[in-house]
């Protein structure tokens, strides 16, 4: 049993089970003029025009979905994706779906002109008209217009700050919003009083609606002062440019329009659908991993905090199942997910996931489950001999981003296992000192770990994986 092909089948059914294309032509059903999206029905005769607006990772390959379904029958979309993700790769174009290209993960002048331009296409929405709006991951950054007096290097400097601070996706949001002409509800007031249905691939905790994409057509609970807090929080706020700092201050002072609040008229017209999220994803991967023989268990999906902790939790945990692994009736598969943080503080280069997996390399080393899982278990004191070999096991790590992007490098993620430890000892390298440096990318780049997937067109956060075999199960 090879534990790696094993492990990318199971991450590979976790990322087609999320694919937009999917998850459009699952949820959403045409009979004649009715439109059937989830438990809700349109009849499309009873609208004017029909619009379209898709921003995000997966902004290409929903709106695509959506536009064949359609036909003739939608009027004009307009498509904002990823540079290089712009239709011809993902799902072909559409005459009446028009493609831009904006930037991730901070926003440029492209990013820019596909907010204006999206809000154009809002303001002629009518009352008698319907939009589907398609949001996915990465739509904050791509879906950019800073408020008035902020300069678009002054939003990206603060975003970079906070990301490198650790940052989580709440908190870089509710700063985002504050600082925007379109995130916050205010893409919902341009579109009042059209009909509006959001379609969404959730790559949030909780599916919070606030926060993905910076929640552009769905209302705010957050505030110029909570906004400030976290930019004072994580050591930002003293050094940010001074039109954040006015922007802000002037919020505070009741100067500046706050983001829109609940039980604002306008989102009476808004109707929100969650296509997919981190679950999702994890639960076609249990259906691969079971098909295969293992016993799954899908231990969370809203795993967040810092990498690192994360890792030693995960770790502390495999220490005590190693010692009961004589027990497993069938190969196990431990399935996890959300979004961790990382807090820089080195010059290396890598992201969440591929630090994730060094940090748990080094914790293994540190607390000897590796000997746990190599039959030397000393829970109970006692020399290791014939029937502690019964408890000898094969293990396995990953863990990868859903998007195919780790940080700021070209690897979706990173895994490791007992051989890996075995090349790290040969090629003379030090885990402890690349997880300082942040460096766990260029780490796994050297032993031969990396996942390099490509963008996926898709995006609900992070996917763990954890397989342990017993060594007499095998060659099962």
């Amino acid at each position: 049993m090879n534990l790696n092909d094993e492990a990318k089948a199971v991450y590979e059914a976790a990322l087609s089970s999320v694919s937009p294309e999917r998850l459009v032509g699952s949820n959403i059903r045409l009979d004649g003029d009715l439109l059937k999206v989830r438990n809700e029905q349109y009849d499309l005769a009873a609208y004017e025009r029909i619009f379209l607006i898709a921003f995000g990772k997966a902004a290409p390959g929903m709106a695509g979905a959506l536009g064949a379904l359609l036909g003739d029958r939608l009027t004009r979309g307009l498509v904002i994706a990823p540079r290089g993700k712009s239709g011809e790769d993902t799902g072909g174009r559409f005459g009446n779906l028009e493609y831009l290209e904006g930037s991730h993960p901070l926003p440029d002048g492209r990013s820019v002109e596909a907010a204006l331009r999206a809000l154009a296409l809002a303001e002629e929405a009518a009352e008698e008209d319907l939009v589907f709006v398609c949001i996915s991951g990465g739509g904050s950054a791509l879906l950019c217009l800073p408020a008035a007096g902020v300069m678009l290097d002054e939003k990206r400097e603060v975003v970079r700050g906070l990301l490198r601070a650790g940052a989580d996706i709440r908190e870089l949001n509710a700063v985002r919003k504050h600082l925007s002409a379109v995130k916050g509800g205010r893409l919902a007031r341009a579109l009042f009083p059209a009909e509006v249905v959001n379609l969404v691939i959730s790559d949030v905790i909780g599916d919070d609606m606030e926060s993905i994409a910076s929640g552009p057509t769905h209302w705010d609970s957050s505030t110029f002062g909570e906004a400030r807090d976290i930019l004072a929080r994580r050591g930002v706020w003293d050094g940010a440019p001074a039109g954040v700092r006015e922007r802000i201050e002037r919020g505070i002072k009741g100067a500046a329009e706050e983001t829109l609040k609940k039980g604002d008229p306008l989102f009476a017209r808004v109707r929100d659908v969650i296509l997919a999220n981190n679950l999702t994803a994890l639960r076609g991967a249990r259906r691969e991993a079971e098909r295969r023989g293992y016993e799954t268990f899908i231990l969370s999906s809203s795993d967040e905090g810092e990498a690192r902790k994360a890792a030693r939790d995960h770790v502390a945990f495999l220490s005590t199942l190693a010692c009961s692994m004589s027990a497993a009736p069938r190969p196990l598969c431990l399935l996890s997910g959300g979004e961790l943080t990382v807090t820089v503080r080195g010059p290396g280069r890598g992201g969440r996931n591929t630090e994730y997996v060094l940090a748990a390399l080094v914790e293994i080393r540190k607390s000897g489950v590796e000997e746990a899982f190599c039959g030397a278990c000393h829970a109970t004191g006692e020399a290791v001999g014939p029937a502690e070999e019964e408890r000898a096991a094969d293990w396995l790590i990953l863990s990868l981003g859903t998007d195919g992007i780790d940080g700021p490098t070209e690897a979706a993620g990173a895994w490791a296992d007992a051989a890996t430890l075995e090349r790290i000892h040969d090629l003379g390298l030090a885990a402890d000192k690349a997880l300082e440096a942040n460096d766990s990318h260029t780490f796994f780049e050297k032993t031969g770990n990396l996942i390099v997937t490509g963008p996926t067109g898709t995006n609900v956060m992070d996917v763990r994986v954890t397989l342990v075999v017993p060594r007499r199960n095998k060659s099962a």
